[in-house]
C-alpha cells in the first residue's frame, strides 16, 4: 500500500512540495504561456497546436507533444497547473522522476492520438487542440487508483474520496464527449488520457504475473529437454541415472 508522506514531518523542504518533474513542468508551461500571451504568434498556434490535418496528412507528429505546453487562457493554465501539483506531487515522490514523466507523456500523447482519430472520423480535420489536460487526467486516474481513500476537495469545497472523484470526473468527460462539438473543450482528450493511463497501470500491475508465466514456460522447456535426453539414453542402452 502506498504511504502518505505529505504530513509526516513539519520541516518540509521546498523540493518536497515541488518535486523535480512537477516543478519544471509547471515552470515550462507557465513560461511558454507568458511568452505567447505577451507576444502572440499565429505561427506557434498553427504549427504547435494539435491539428488532425497536419498530424495525419503532413506527418506533424511533434504536435502530439507540443500541444501539451500551450494553453488558451489564465483560467485554463491555472487549473491545469494546480491539478498537476495536487495530483502529481505524491505520484512523482512514490514513483520517481523518470517513471512519472514517462506516465505523464504517455497519457498526454495518448490523449492527443484519441483527439486526432475521433476528429478525423467525424471529418473535423481543421480543429485545433491545446492544453495539458490529457496528461493531467491521466495523473488524476493514477491518483485515484493508487490512493483511493485519500480525501480531496472537489471544486475546492467538498471533501470526497479520490476514487469517487475519479469516477465523477471520468463520467463527466464521457458524457461531455458525446456532444461536445463546438464547446472549445476536448473532452475526448480528457477521456483518452484516463484510458491510456489505466492501460499503462494495468500493464504495470500484470508485469509480475507475466514474468511468472515466462519463468514457468522456461522451466517446462527445460524439463521437456531432460525427458527427451533420458529417452534417448535408454534407447542407446546406456542406462545411467536420470538427469535432474
Amino acid at each position: 500500500m502506498p504511504h502518505d508522506y505529505r504530513f509526516r514531518s513539519a520541516g518540509y523542504s521546498w523540493s518536497s512540495y515541488f518535486p523535480f518533474a512537477v516543478k519544471w513542468l509547471i515552470i515550462s508551461n507557465t513560461a511558454i504561456f507568458v511568452v505567447c500571451f505577451l507576444f502572440p504568434s499565429k505561427f506557434v498556434f498553427d504549427w504547435f497546436a494539435l491539428s488532425p490535418y497536419l498530424v495525419l496528412k503532413r506527418f506533424a507528429i511533434w504536435q502530439l507533444v507540443t500541444y501539451m505546453f500551450l494553453h488558451g487562457g489564465i483560467g485554463h493554465i491555472l487549473f491545469n497547473m494546480l491539478a498537476l501539483w495536487m495530483f502529481g506531487m505524491d505520484l512523482e515522490r512514490d514513483w520517481g522522476t523518470k517513471r512519472f514523466l514517462k506516465y505523464y507523456f504517455i497519457c498526454g500523447i495518448g490523449a492527443g492520438i484519441c483527439d486526432v482519430l475521433v476528429n478525423a472520423l467525424m471529418g473535423n480535420f481543421n480543429t485545433r487542440t491545446i492544453g495539458s489536460s490529457g496528461g493531467i487526467y491521466g495523473l488524476l486516474l493514477a491518483f485515484g487508483v493508487l490512493y483511493p481513500d485519500r480525501i480531496v476537495l472537489m471544486s475546492f469545497l467538498f471533501p470526497i474520496k479520490a476514487k469517487y472523484f475519479v469516477m465523477i470526473m471520468g463520467g463527466i468527460a464521457f458524457l461531455n464527449s458525446v456532444g461536445s462539438a463546438g464547446s472549445g473543450v476536448s473532452n475526448v482528450a480528457h477521456l483518452g488520457g484516463m484510458l491510456f493511463g489505466y492501460a499503462y497501470l494495468r500493464m504495470r500491475f500484470l508485469r509480475v504475473d507475466t514474468g511468472k508465466l515466462i519463468q514457468r514456460y522456461q522451466t517446462w522447456k527445460m524439463e521437456r529437454a531432460k525427458r527427451k535426453f533420458q529417452v534417448y539414453m535408454r534407447k542407446q542402452g546406456r542406462g545411467g541415472p536420470w538427469v535432474n
